[in-house]
């Protein structure tokens, strides 16, 4: 099988080019993220391995960039981090599988093998749309008709996890896990400002309105 390694640690990266060889697979390694996304581009590959910490780059940003991209290739994402949220945001970002930091070789060709093996994943949805609201998720812009709204990355992030939840009522609690991050509650009106100020963009300068609150349960998005 043909495998892609993006790994800037040049010890790991000899260790799993080494692997694979002799488990008869035919590896690539590339340091650079953004080579390793062009490669993915131009070159058919079985799998991924994917690096968490990369330079210039986030791994989760480059997963983020070839799943907006259309690459279905499947993904293993080796990390350092033994977090949940960090293993949550990667699985969220479209990887198929997590290895935590230091492995067993054993284990790394078990899960390549079987992930090699599901059915191509689908192609993630790059706009998310509601009547006149489009968010582009690649260039990360958001457009009500014609008008580009000047949301900030975190508006931004808000409104993508409302949008793929759609029709859906998304409380406060979990807004503050999925989009700040948090696992208690900061005892502080943060969700309601910040809903505010992104309802002043998204909705008031229009002449319809998307984003309701529902007393005493959370948020919707809709038409």
């Amino acid at each position: 099988m043909n495998v892609l390694i993006i790994e800037d640690d040049a010890e790991i990266g000899d260790y799993l080019m080494r692997g694979l060889r002799e488990a008869g697979w035919d590896p690539v390694l590339r340091t650079d993220p953004q080579q390793g996304i062009l490669d993915v581009s131009t070159r058919d590959f079985d799998v991924i391995v994917l690096d968490r910490m990369l330079p210039g780059m986030d791994g989760v940003d480059a997963l983020r960039l070839l799943r907006g991209a259309g690459i279905k290739t499947p993904v293993l994402v080796l990390t350092a981090r033994t977090s949940i949220d960090d293993r949550v945001e990667g699985l969220e970002a479209g990887a198929d599988d997590y290895l935590i930091k230091p492995f067993a070789m054993s284990e790394l060709l078990a899960r390549l093998k079987i992930i090699a093996r599901r059915p191509a994943r689908a192609a993630p949805e790059t706009d998310l749309v509601i009547g006149d609201l489009t968010l582009d998720r690649v260039r990360r812009q958001a457009r009500r008709g014609e008008v580009l709204l000047d949301l900030s990355p975190l508006e931004f992030r808000l409104l993508e996890y409302l949008m793929l939840h759609q029709g859906q009522v998304v409380t406060r609690t979990i807004l503050l896990e999925k989009v700040w991050g948090y696992r208690f509650d900061p005892k502080t009106s943060l969700v309601q400002t910040h809903l505010s100020r992104l309802r002043t963009k998204v909705d008031k300068p229009f002449k319809s309105e998307l984003i309701r609150t529902i007393r005493g349960q959370g948020y919707v998005i809709g038409t």
